[in-house]
C-alpha cells in the first residue's frame, strides 16, 4: 500500500482531492491489471481502492478452472484493505483493456462495495486514459446494506 495524506472523513473525495488523487488511482488500477490471472477469459481487470485514511490497496482478477471460484479485482482490493483493518473508503478506480466501453463492476462487486457505504466515487476507465466518475449509489440504486439489518 502507499500512504497518502490523511483526512478523517469517509465518503467521496472533495474536488481538490479528486484532482490530486484521481490520476494516482487511475495509474495504480492500470498497474494492478498487469498482475491479473485470467487464462480463460483473457479479460484482465485491475482496481485501486482509496481508504479514508489515505492508503491505496490494489487488486486484480484471479480466475479459476472452476469458473465460479474466481474473484474480481474490485473484491480483491476490498478484501486486502479489510484484512489490514480498513473499512471506510473514498474512491476506487477500475481498469481493463476493453476499448469500446468504460469498465464497470459486476453486480456482486457492487454489492460488496455497498457493504462499506454508498457515498464514494468509482472511476470507470478506458485504456486510452478517459474515464467517468460515478457515485456508488448511482451504480447500485435502491440498495440493501448493513443498516437494513438493524431495522
Amino acid at each position: 500500500t502507499a500512504a497518502l495524506a490523511s483526512w478523517g472523513r469517509a465518503g467521496a473525495m472533495e474536488p481538490a482531492e479528486a484532482e490530486r488523487l484521481g490520476p494516482l488511482l487511475l495509474q495504480r488500477s492500470q498497474e494492478a491489471k498487469v498482475a491479473a490471472y485470467c487464462p480463460y477469459s483473457r479479460f484482465a481487470v485491475g482496481a485501486a481502492l482509496l481508504t479514508a485514511s489515505g492508503q491505496i490497496f490494489s487488486g486484480c482478477n484471479v480466475e479459476n478452472a472452476c469458473y465460479s471460484l474466481g474473484v474480481c479485482a474490485e473484491r480483491t482490493a476490498i478484501q486486502k484493505a479489510v484484512s489490514e483493518g480498513h473499512t471506510s473508503f473514498k474512491a476506487m478506480a477500475i481498469a481493463s483493456d476493453h476499448e469500446d466501453n468504460f469498465i464497470v463492476p459486476c453486480g456482486a462487486c457492487r454489492q460488496v462495495m455497498r457493504e462499506f457505504g454508498r457515498d464514494w466515487d468509482v472511476y470507470l476507465t478506458k485504456p486510452d486514459g478517459t474515464y467517468i466518475v460515478k457515485r456508488l449509489e448511482e451504480l447500485l440504486p435502491l440498495s440493501f446494506g448493513p443498516e437494513d439489518l438493524r431495522k
